[in-house]
This record gives C-alpha cells, structure tokens and sequence, in this order.
C-alpha cells in the first residue's frame, strides 16, 4: 500500500479506473442539488454544483447545461499545474523558494518571497506564471489532455503565462469532478513522489473523521463576467456517509453577490445535504 494512503483509497481508484478517459462521471442515479443554489439566491442558470462519490460513482448534481459548460478554470488550474511543475521537475518541491521580484501585485501576501506551497495556498499567480515557461507551452498542454482536463487548451507561446487566466483554458464543473476524482484515488498517471508532494499542499480543511484538498479561483477578464469557483474533494470516514467525494461548483460573479464566501458555503450545504457532513454547527467548515 501507498505510503498516506487510507484502506478508502482502494476502493475509491477501482471505481476511478473504470472512468477511463470519460469526460463526466456516470450518472447512478443522481440526486438534485438545485435546492442548495436557491439557499443562495442563485439558479441553475447562474451557477453549476456537481458531487461525485467515488465509492459507489453516484452524482449529484444542479439542472440545466451549465454543470457541462466550460469556463476559464482561473486559479482552479493550480491543482493540475502543481501536479505538472513537481512531475516534470520544473519545481524542486514545495519548499522551492521563490525570491519577489518587488512589484507590487493585486493581493498583499503576493508581494513577499514564498516558497511553492505557499504560493499554492496563496494563489500566487507570479510564482506559477514563473513556472508554467519552465514546462513549455508544448507540454503542459500534453499533460493536461493526459489529465482529461477541459479542453486542454494552453493557446501560443505568447499565452504560457495567461491562458488559465483569461482563456483558452477552460474547463466545466463535471470535468473538473472526473480530474479530481482520479487525483483523490491517485489513477492519475504520476509518480508517487508527485502525489506525496502535491497533496498536501492541496489541504484546506479538517475535522473530526473528515478533511477537505481544495482551490477557489476567480476568473476577471474586463468586459465579461467574472467567474467564481470552489473545486476539490473531502475525505468521510465517519458518520452515515463515509466516503470520499469529489466536488465542483462555479457561478457568475457580480457587484451584488462577490460571492468571496458562497463559494464555499455553497458546497458545504451540499456536502450536508447528501450526508456527507453533519451540519456547520457541529463541524465547522
């Protein structure tokens, strides 16, 4: 057995592999989530949610197109780009440290050196358009069709530090849920030092019997709508659910709902919703 992995992750990458290169996850049968955006003044047309349970590959999810719709994937990118920045050697590891070139940037904690978890974590967009030159336009975009990751599209040589940014990158919620899915079951095809590096760094939540790897990211492209998304998966081993279940949810961002924390309140009222998560009072999120 894989050193930090759990007796779940077995069963989990058995119900992964059977995925293969599918583009959305099995529909077994699904279970509506609608009522989640409603909560939060949202619609099926303003927003997607989709909840993918690895274990026995059933799915919720909201109505509509849009949970099938690609958008810029934004810092959600930095999921798939770390994996590729530690497989291919362009990063060290993620004590790499990365010496502020003093510009100052949108974000405060930007503008300091970091290392490359800490840019993970941060979102420190310098630090990965730093990087993804390293890779080359050539093969991150190789790497990401070999991820199954939207439509893989890196754009020229003149987009290497933009294209998850402003487009062409851009990938719908039920894809990012089968790329996830495999990552949290390790299918994908990487080695296990990448996964035991990059993993970790992906935390952001725990408690008890339960911890969450995930990533927000806001698409803002002057003279379209800003995009916000909250991706990643939560590991369950108490409660009447226990599992691991990957999710992802997007929604049009606007002056009147910045949506800085629906992103994540959303999900968690989903996760509470299907019993994966007991309710916020008694395991805060």
């Amino acid at each position: 057995m894989r050193a930090g992995w759990h007796p779940a992750h077995w069963l989990a990458a058995t119900v992964v592999a059977l995925l293969g290169a599918c583009q959305s996850p099995p529909i077994v049968p699904v279970g509506n989530l609608d009522s989640v955006l409603t909560s939060e003044s949202l619609t099926p047309d303003t927003a997607a949610l989709v909840v993918f349970r690895l274990e026995d590959s059933r799915t919720w999810t909201t109505s509509g197109e849009r949970p099938s719709e690609r958008f810029v994937a934004a810092s959600t990118s930095k999921i798939p780009h770390t994996l590729i920045a530690l497989e291919t050697g362009a990063v060290s590891g993620p004590d790499e440290w990365f010496e502020w070139d003093g510009e100052t940037r949108f974000l405060p904690v930007w503008n300091e050196s970091q290392d490359f978890a800490s840019a993970f974590q941060r979102s420190t967009v310098w630090i990965y358009q730093t990087v993804t030159p390293r890779i080359g336009n050539v093969a991150l975009s190789t790497w990401l069709a070999r991820f199954g990751y939207g439509n893989a599209d890196t754009g020229t040589e003149d987009d290497i530090q933009t294209y998850w940014l402003k487009g062409p990158l851009k990938i719908s919620a039920r894809e990012q849920v089968v790329f996830l899915a495999k990552l949290s079951a390790r299918t994908l095809p990487l080695s296990a030092r990448t996964y035991e590096q990059a993993i970790p760094m992906m935390f952001a939540e725990k408690g008890d019997g339960w911890s969450i790897h995930a990533k927000t990211g806001w698409k803002s492209v002057p003279g379209e709508t800003d995009i916000g998304w909250y991706v990643g998966w939560l590991e369950q081993t108490e409660g009447g659910a226990p599992g691991t279940y990957a999710f992802a949810f997007n929604l049009d961002m606007n002056a009147e709902n910045p949506a800085l924390k629906t992103r994540k309140e959303a999900v968690r009222k989903a996760l509470e919703t299907i019993g994966a998560l007991s309710p916020a009072s008694e395991t805060p999120f």
